[in-house]
C-alpha cells in the first residue's frame, strides 16, 4: 500500500517510543501522604490499606529515610490525636501530634519538603471538618480555627499548607493569617476541587475521621458537577492559592484537564486511599499486575494535566522511574 502517514513508525522500539513520549514525569513531582499517631514505637498497618502504616513520631525516621533514598522529596503529614473534642483543638495546638511530627521530620530529614493537611475532621469528636452549629458545620466560625491550624503547622516546620476542609473563604483566611505573622512566602495548595467521594473510605479508616452522623455533602462537592469545579478553582485562585488540587484523581481526569487549561498555577491531583486499596486488592487476588496498574494510573493523571501527584505509591513510582518503566 502507498501509505504516506504511518503512526507506527514512531513505535518501533523502546528508545524511540520514549524519545517521542508526550507525557513526562519526574520524581520531584511526587508527594507521599503519611499518617502520624500518638504513642511510642508505633508502626501499625492500616487494615484497609495493606502496606500503609500509622507511625508514632519516634518511628517516622525509618519511613522518611526510605522515601528520601527512593528520591521522593515531598511528604504530606496527617495527624491522628489521642484525644478529640468538639472544637478539634488538637488541630491547632502547638504540641499537637502533627506539629510534633513536623518538628521531628525537620530534625531527621531536613531536606524533605513538608506539606500540612489543614482540616479538622481527624481532630473533632464528631468527625466533621469544622465547628458545629445546630447539627451543621458553621462555615465562618470554622475559618478562624483553620487559619490557626495552618499557622501552627508552619510554625512547627511545614513548608506548605494544604486546606482540605472545603469551607468557603478558607484560602483567604489562611493567607491573611500567615501574612500577619510574617509567613508571606509560605505557599497554599488548596484542595479546591474536592468531591464527596466514595473513594475516601480507607482514609477514614486510617485517620479515624469518619463523621459520627450524616455526611460531608454540604461542603464537599457533588461529583455530577463540572462547572462548579471550575468555579471553586477560580475562587481559590482569587483568594490567593498558589497551587490548585483536584481530588480524587483517577475518575476525575476530565476535571484535571479542565482546570489545567483554565489557570496558570500548578495543578495537583490526589490518588486517594480507595484507588490504592482497589489496586492492592485486585493485585493480591491475582487479577492485575500491580506495577503496571499503578504506573498507568499515574501516567493518566499527568497526561490529563497534573503537575504534582499525591500518591501512596510514591516510593514505587519513583523506583519505576529509575527503572525506565515510566517517566
Amino acid at each position: 500500500m502507498e501509505l504516506i502517514n504511518r503512526p507506527r513508525r514512531l513505535r518501533q522500539n523502546a528508545a524511540l517510543r520514549k524519545m517521542v513520549r508526550e507525557t513526562r514525569m519526574d520524581k520531584s513531582s511526587l508527594i507521599y501522604p503519611m499518617f502520624v499517631a500518638e504513642g511510642n514505637n508505633l508502626k501499625e498497618e492500616i487494615p484497609s490499606m495493606p502496606g500503609q502504616y500509622r507511625y508514632s513520631v519516634d518511628r517516622m525516621e525509618e519511613k522518611l529515610t526510605e522515601l528520601c533514598e527512593a528520591g521522593v522529596t515531598s511528604v504530606m503529614l496527617f495527624g491522628i490525636p489521642a484525644q478529640k473534642d468538639e472544637m478539634g483543638s488538637g488541630a491547632y495546638a502547638s504540641d499537637g501530634i502533627v506539629q510534633k511530627a513536623f518538628r521531628k521530620a525537620k530534625e531527621v530529614c531536613p531536606k524533605l519538603y513538608l506539606i500540612g493537611d489543614v482540616c479538622m475532621c481527624e481532630y473533632t469528636s464528631h468527625g466533621h471538618c469544622g465547628v458545629l452549629q445546630k447539627g451543621t458545620v458553621d462555615n465562618d466560625r470554622t475559618l478562624k480555627l483553620l487559619a490557626e491550624t495552618a499557622l501552627s503547622q508552619v510554625q512547627a516546620g511545614a513548608d506548605m499548607v494544604a486546606p482540605s476542609d472545603m469551607m468557603d473563604g478558607r484560602v483567604l483566611a489562611i493567607r491573611r493569617k500567615l501574612d500577619e505573622y510574617g509567613y508571606i512566602n509560605t505557599p497554599i495548595m488548596s484542595y479546591a476541587v474536592k468531591f464527596a467521594s466514595s473513594f475516601y473510605g480507607p482514609f477514614r479508616d486510617a485517620a479515624g475521621s469518619a463523621p459520627s452522623f450524616g455526611d460531608r455533602k454540604s461542603y464537599q462537592m457533588d461529583y455530577h458537577n463540572r462547572r462548579e469545579a471550575w468555579k471553586e478553582a477560580m475562587l481559590d485562585v482569587e483568594e490567593g492559592a498558589d497551587l490548585i488540587m483536584v481530588k480524587p484523581a483517577m475518575a476525575y481526569g476530565d476535571l484535571i484537564r479542565e482546570i489545567r487549561d483554565s489557570i496558570h498555577l500548578p495543578v495537583a491531583s490526589y490518588s486517594v486511599s480507595g484507588e490504592y486499596a482497589m489496586v492492592k486488592a485486585a493485585s493480591q487476588a491475582g487479577f492485575v499486575d500491580e506495577t503496571s496498574i499503578l504506573c498507568e494510573m499515574a501516567a493518566s493523571a499527568y497526561r490529563a494535566g497534573t503537575d504534582l501527584y499525591i500518591s501512596y505509591f510514591a516510593k514505587e513510582l519513583a523506583e519505576c522511574m529509575d527503572q525506565g518503566i515510566i517517566g
